[in-house]
């Protein structure tokens, strides 16, 4: 492995080298030069300014990005078409330059909120509604290859480049050979009030029992928000690193355009699509973990086998099933219910597999997929209708969903659990349960208990 100092001045070098091998004078699009990485990365860095950060521990994969090359942002019914467009033309000319052979590609992030009519928030560090992102510099590993990607949008001189992504180097390159941080001593965390209390969610879960009873609705799924206070700053670099290792097998994701930053760390996939093919995960159906072996296999074989938890589980998986035959040639039959443990929490987990119609792309996918029951409930339209008029709180991009987009416009997109709005040492965190016939108050409210801690304990350690 290099030295900092020694893989800076390579970095450098082939920056100069190759330089002039792109279009500058091509009149409009973009252009990225792909330099390989003498290591690989298992995190990113916390840098100053706009950034963006997805890692899942167990399949080797980080994405990051740095900068913006180019963004766009929208709100409203329309906002997956209208940044599908962005898109499109965006990507018709992005040109790539990989001198070092990696393999690698630029790469933008798109996400979005829960709700595409959520009124423009009164706080400038809030996420936009919609935002598709092209960073100027973005990071990615895979099977134990690295590359750093800058990117620019065209025309544009050299003069003007050059400086700008040699200082890019400098910021980021040092930093990307340091040894990870050591775990911080536990801290005490100061729990506000929660939104809503257990009075209001006991009134929340029953009024949807309510709806379910009329038939006027076969699942919704309600959630709270509970604000947590440290007594330090949070260490946004200590705090991916908690969750990749506490989580890892859960996509850590932390997205930051101003001073706060929007972290998850997610178990649930919306789809990963690879050229004409899908997969898409049903994740629904919930009970804890024990720390006794012989408990915790009890507790696996009930979930398996409870009549709520395996309705609610049928709910989703017959959701995207619908979904994707909207937009497949063919549609492998389910694979599942099997158990997907995390640390804190079991749930059932079935994969949906199939082919896709031809000019079918993320944008699209997106349409179809969000929100699932897993996250709104069913039927949908109902669903977001009756959440509209009750939910006590704005959900902005939690159970919204995020990802990386491929110049092809294909990629994968996560559904936004386990999250927090983090802005200095306050931390607002979200959870929710689903409620079909069936459910009980108190024990969906322990549900969503066992989801916050997953961020809660991560944040003693940031």
């Amino acid at each position: 492995m290099l030295a900092p100092l020694k893989a800076l001045e390579h970095l450098q070098a082939r920056l100069h080298e190759t330089i002039n091998l792109l279009p500058f004078e091509q009149p409009d699009g973009f252009a990225s030069l792909i330099l390989e990485l003498p290591q690989a990365l298992t995190i990113a860095p916390d840098l100053p300014g706009p950034q963006f950060h997805f890692a899942h521990n167990h399949r080797g994969d980080l994405r990051a990005g740095y900068g913006i090359a180019g963004e766009w942002r929208t709100q409203g019914s329309e906002r997956l078409q209208t940044l599908r467009l962005a898109a499109q033309t965006a990507t018709a000319n992005w040109q790539h330059l990989d001198p070092d052979e990696t393999g690698f590609l630029g790469f933008g992030m798109l996400g979005f909120a829960a709700s595409p009519n959520t009124p423009p928030s009164a706080d400038p560090d809030d996420l936009p509604n919609a935002l598709f992102w092209l960073p100027e510099l973005a990071l990615c590993s895979h099977a134990g290859q690295s590359a750093l990607i800058l990117t620019t949008s065209l025309p544009v001189q050299t003069a003007t480049l050059l400086p700008r992504w040699q200082a890019r180097l400098d910021q980021i390159v040092p930093l990307l050979a340091l040894p990870a941080l050591d775990p911080l001593t536990p801290a005490h965390l100061e729990q506000h009030v929660s939104d809503a209390d257990l009075k209001t969610w006991r009134e929340l879960v029953c009024a949807a029992l309510d709806e379910i009873e009329q038939a006027r609705l076969e699942k919704v799924v309600v959630c709270r928000r509970l604000r947590l206070e440290g007594h330090r700053r949070f260490d946004l670099t200590r705090l991916n690193a908690a969750l990749t290792y506490l989580f890892p097998s859960c996509q850590v994701i932390n997205i930051r355009r101003h001073q706060s930053s929007f972290v998850a760390a997610t178990p649930e996939r919306l789809f990963t699509q690879r050229q004409n093919h899908i997969e898409a995960d049903a994740l629904a159906g919930t009970t804890s973990r024990a720390e006794d072996a012989e408990r915790d296999a009890a507790m696996t074989r009930s979930l398996q086998t409870c009549e709520k938890n395996l309705r609610e589980h049928q709910v989703v998986v017959n959701a995207v099933t619908a979904a994707l035959q909207q937009c497949s040639r063919h549609l492998e039959p389910p694979d599942g219910p099997h158990i997907l443990q995390l640390n804190n929490a079991q749930h059932l987990w079935s994969i949906l597999r199939g082919e896709l119609e031809p000019g079918v792309d993320v944008f699209r996918l997106a349409e179809l997929l969000h929100p699932t029951p897993a996250t709104n409930g069913q039927p949908r339209q109902a669903a977001r209708d009756w959440l509209h008029h009750h939910e006590p709180l704005e959900r902005g991009w939690y159970t919204g969903a995020a990802g990386i987009v491929e110049p092809d416009l294909t990629g994968e997109l996560w559904v936004l659990l386990r999250c927090a709005r983090i802005a200095d040492r306050i931390a607002d965190l979200y959870a929710g349960a689903g409620i079909v016939a069936g459910s009980d108050p108190l024990s969906e409210w322990r549900e969503t208990e066992h989801k916050l801690a997953a961020m809660t304990t991560a944040l003693q350690f940031a």
